[in-house]
């Protein structure tokens, strides 16, 4: 009875039940008028059917992008987090590598003074 409800389009202009036309997505409107088609369950009105179908395909097809870009966004705001923090990282080893550099300098000085080394490389006239 259900299925055989299914392939019926009711129409109540006419009082008559006829076979849903497949070809055609939507019932001719010389067949029977949209607002009085019913289609399935003989209480569904197939003009509020449609309505309530693309409505909910809208509110899929909005909540699908609106994921979407939350998840863009999400994505790049943590790659973007990522890149500061591997910056401050380098710049504090850069930091750390030109201390080190001048104390090894200023060692190197005290040494020279130490034996009585000039700065100035005695070889350097040559090259």
């Amino acid at each position: 009875m259900f299925f055989l409800c299914l392939q019926c389009l009711w129409c109540i202009k006419t009082k008559s039940c006829v076979t849903y036309p497949v070809r055609t997505i939507l019932p001719p409107h010389a067949l029977c008028p949209l607002s009085e088609a019913r289609w399935g369950l003989c209480w569904m009105n197939f003009q509020a059917l449609i309505i309530t179908l693309a409505v909910i395909g809208g509110i899929i097809i909005i909540a699908f992008l609106i994921c979407l870009f939350c998840c863009c966004k999400c994505e790049n705001a943590g790659s973007k987090r990522f890149e500061d923090k591997m910056q401050r990282q380098a710049n504090k080893t850069k930091t750390k590598q030109e201390e080190r550099k001048s104390e090894m300098k200023q060692r190197h000085e005290e040494i020279r003074k130490k034996y009585g080394l000039s700065g100035q490389n005695q070889y350097s006239k040559f090259a």
